[in-house]
């Protein structure tokens, strides 16, 4: 791919689109994510608990840093001061004919999380995700969201039913986990119109 059609970066597109960090609640700040964060969110990656259910696994702060920071899709959650979560939005291009490849571009995103686990149960990662959500639908412009995770991860398929995500897809034993071995994997959607009609 070269460097005129690649597809441009969550943060990219945000500065493009003017979104003001950072992005508040009630009780959460999310931040883009910077090489200074990276000691805290390796300390619950590294966790067992956590690690089972992530895509890759990190070897330490610096290697967080190295592979996220060029990414730049990575937010970082706060609770006050306290480093609390990440959650991602890799923008993407949708598949397309060749004669209208520039209506795809940049028109949809995967959506992603880790929270402590010391953190779970407050509703947090529920508040950051719809934070997701908004940014994604509203501010970035994007037709349709996307997110999966392996289906014996309940809680994670569970936030995705609570936030409102359509549960498109469970496919019989397409992933192979690094010890689990071949497990189902689970694939929830949302389209722009979705979301504006729950007058979310």
């Amino acid at each position: 791919m070269t460097s005129e059609n690649r597809t441009q970066t969550m943060l990219e597109l945000a500065a493009e689109r003017g979104v003001q960090w950072p992005l508040t609640t009630e009780r959460l700040t999310l931040t883009p994510f910077t090489a200074q964060e990276a000691p805290a969110v390796w300390e619950f990656l590294q966790l067992e608990q956590v690690n089972t259910w992530t895509a890759s696994s990190f070897t330490g702060p610096d290697d967080v840093a190295e592979r996220w920071l060029p990414q730049g899709s990575q937010l970082v959650v706060r609770v006050g001061e306290t480093v609390i979560g990440n959650c991602m939005i890799q923008v993407q291009d949708a598949w397309s004919h060749a004669e209208v490849t520039e209506q795809a571009r940049h028109t949809q995103a995967e959506l992603g999380w880790t929270f402590h686990p010391e953190h779970h149960g407050r509703g947090y990662a529920t508040e950051a995700v719809r934070v997701l959500m908004e940014l994604s639908f509203t501010q970035l412009g994007l037709r349709r969201v996307e997110a999966q995770c392996f289906a014996d991860n309940i809680p994670s398929w569970r936030l995705m039913e609570r936030v409102g995500l359509r549960r498109e897809g469970v496919f019989v034993k397409e992933s192979l986990h690094r010890t689990h071995g071949w497990i189902d994997g689970m694939s929830y959607a949302l389209l722009a119109e979705e979301y504006a009609a729950r007058g979310c």
